[in-house]
C-alpha cells in the first residue's frame, strides 16, 4: 500500500493563459513609453505655451518653433497604431531583434492597406457629386452668365458641392489593430526566425522570412477584420457610449479595476481601450484622434474623464498613506520607514509613479489595497460628477498636472478633492492598520529586515508588470501607473 507524503508541497495552480496576458500587458508598456515625448512636444507647441498667446507674444521667433514642436508631437499621436504595433512586437517576442519591428511595420501597412481597399465593399461607397448637385439652388443670373461664357459662379458652386459631398468612410481599428498586428509579428518571429529553406531560397530563410510571412498573414487578418468590422464597430460604439455617457459610473468602474489589476500587471490591457480607443475628436488640422489621452492633448474639452481622477490619488492620497505607514510603524523602525516612504511619496507626487508605494502593502496588507482600489474609483467618479477635467502624457503627477494647467477644467478643484482624499487615506489607513494589526512596513515581526522587505516588495511589483512607463498614464496611469 502506497502512502502519500502529506508534508510535500502542493504544485501551484495556475490560471490558463494568465502568464500570456501578463506578457501582453508588459509589452504594452514599451509603446506607452513614447507618449511622454508626444505629450511634451504637443503641449509646448500650443498657442498658450510657446505660441502666439504665450511666450511667443513677446518673442515672434518662438511662434514657428511652437508650430514645429506641435507638429512633432502630433505626428506621434497620429501614428499611435504603428507605435503600438512595433512596441508590442518587440516587447512580446522573446529574443526579439530588428526584424521583429520590421515585420510589425510591414504587417501593419499591409493591414491598413487591405482594410482601406475593402472599405467601399463593406461600408459602401459615398455618393458622387452630379451636375444636379451643382445646378440646384444656383442663382439664375449665374446660369445666364454661363451662357455668355462666364463660368465663375458655376465653378464656385461646383467646388462647394464637392467639398460638402460625403467622403469614403474607412475601416479603422485604431490602436487595437496595431496591437493585434504586433502580437502576430511577435508570434510569427518566435516560430520562424530559425526556419531553413531549400538552398535556392536560403537567402530568405531565418529572420528574413519573418517579414514575408507576417505580410501574408496580415492580409488574411485584414480581410477577416473587414468583414466583422460593422458588428465590431456597432458593439464597440455602444460600449464606448455607455462608458463615456455615464461618466460617474464609468469612471468608478475603470478606476477600481485599474488599481485591482496593477498587482497582476494586467492594467495596461484595461487602459488601452478608454485611453486610446474610446471617443473621437477632430482637431484643427482635420485629423480624427481617438482615446481619452490623445483627445485631451488635441484639445477636446470633453476628454479627461479617465485621467483627472487619478491626480487626487497619486499626488495627495498615496503620500498621505505613506505618512500613515510611518506613524503606525514600530518606534524602532520609524526612522527607516520614514526615509523609504518619504522618497516613495515624493516620487508619487512629482511623477505619478506609485508602484513603490503600492507594492509596499498590496501583498502584506491586501485589505488596504482593496480599499485603495475602491477609493481610486470613487475619486474618478467624484471628479467626473463635478465636471473637472485634466489629463497627462506620462502619469498623474505634479509635472503633468502643472504642464496641462491651462487646458484643464477646474484644476484648483482637483487639488481640493486631492486634499480631502489625503485626509481620508491617512485616518482610514491608520485606523485599519491598527484595528486589524496589519503588517504594513515597519510593523513586521521582530527579526525581519524592514528595509530589505520593503525594497523586495517594490522591486517585485515592477517585475510583475506593474512598473510604470508613464505615457498619458502609464496611462498611465500612466505607463501607466494609472
Amino acid at each position: 500500500m502506497t502512502t502519500v507524503d502529506q508534508t510535500a508541497p502542493r504544485a501551484k495552480r495556475t490560471i490558463p493563459g494568465f502568464a500570456q496576458l501578463q506578457r501582453v500587458g508588459r509589452s504594452l508598456m514599451l509603446p506607452i513609453a513614447s507618449l511622454p515625448a508626444a505629450a511634451l512636444l504637443l503641449r509646448l507647441g500650443q498657442p498658450d505655451m510657446l505660441g502666439a498667446d504665450g511666450l511667443g507674444k513677446n518673442a515672434d521667433w518662438l511662434v514657428p518653433v511652437a508650430q514645429v514642436l506641435a507638429a512633432a508631437g502630433g505626428a506621434l499621436l497620429d501614428n499611435l497604431p504603428i507605435l503600438f504595433a512595433i512596441g508590442v512586437a518587440i516587447g512580446y517576442a522573446r529574443k526579439s531583434d530588428g526584424s521583429t519591428g520590421l515585420a510589425a511595420i510591414i504587417g501593419y501597412l499591409v493591414f491598413t492597406g487591405v482594410t482601406k481597399a475593402m472599405s467601399p465593399y463593406i461600408l459602401g461607397k459615398p455618393d458622387a457629386v452630379v451636375p444636379a448637385d451643382v445646378l440646384t439652388g444656383v442663382d439664375p443670373a449665374a446660369l445666364a452668365a454661363a451662357q455668355d461664357g462666364d463660368y465663375t459662379a458655376l465653378v464656385q458652386a461646383g467646388v462647394a458641392a464637392g467639398a460638402g459631398a460625403p467622403t469614403q468612410v474607412l475601416i479603422n481599428y485604431g490602436v487595437l489593430g496595431g496591437i493585434v498586428i504586433g502580437l502576430t509579428a511577435a508570434l510569427l518571429y518566435q516560430k520562424y526566425y530559425r526556419i531553413k529553406l531549400p538552398a535556392y531560397l536560403a537567402f530568405f530563410g531565418g529572420r528574413r522570412f519573418v517579414p514575408i510571412i507576417t505580410a501574408g498573414v496580415s492580409v488574411l487578418i485584414a480581410v477577416v477584420a473587414s468583414f466583422v468590422y460593422p458588428a465590431f464597430d456597432a458593439a464597440f460604439t455602444a460600449v464606448g457610449d455607455w462608458v463615456t455617457g455615464s461618466a460617474v459610473v464609468g469612471g468608478f468602474v475603470f478606476g477600481t479595476l485599474n488599481r485591482l489589476l496593477v498587482p497582476f500587471g494586467l492594467h495596461h490591457l484595461l487602459n488601452s481601450m478608454p485611453w486610446f480607443q474610446f471617443g473621437d475628436f477632430t482637431n484643427a488640422a482635420g485629423n480624427v484622434v481617438h482615446g481619452d489621452i490623445p483627445r485631451f492633448l488635441a484639445g477636446d474639452p470633453t476628454a479627461g474623464m479617465f485621467q483627472a481622477g487619478f491626480f487626487p490619488i497619486m499626488m495627495f492620497a498615496l503620500p498621505a498613506a505613506a505618512l500613515a505607514f510611518v506613524h503606525t510603524a514600530k518606534p524602532q523602525n520609524r526612522k527607516v520607514i520614514a526615509g523609504i516612504m518619504g522618497s516613495a511619496a515624493l516620487v508619487a507626487f512629482v511623477t505619478g509613479v506609485t508602484e513603490p508605494l503600492e507594492f509596499a502593502f498590496v501583498y502584506v496588507a491586501y485589505p488596504l489595497y482593496a480599499i485603495h482600489a475602491v477609493l481610486t474609483g470613487a475619486s474618478l467618479a467624484i471628479v467626473n460628477a463635478l465636471e473637472m477635467r485634466s489629463g497627462f502624457g506620462f502619469s498623474a503627477g505634479a509635472i503633468d498636472f502643472l504642464l496641462n494647467w491651462n487646458i484643464a477644467e477646474n484644476p484648483v478643484g482637483i487639488i481640493a478633492v486631492g486634499l480631502v482624499f489625503a485626509v481620508i487615506y491617512y485616518f482610514l489607513f491608520r485606523f485599519v492598520i491598527t484595528k486589524w494589526n496589519l503588517k504594513t512596513p515597519g510593523r513586521e515581526d521582530d527579526g525581519v529586515d524592514t528595509a530589505a522587505l520593503v525594497a523586495d516588495d517594490a522591486s517585485g511589483g515592477a517585475a510583475s508588470g506593474g512598473a510604470a512607463t508613464r505615457g498619458a498614464g502609464r496611462t498611465t496611469s500612466g505607463g501607466d501607473t494609472a
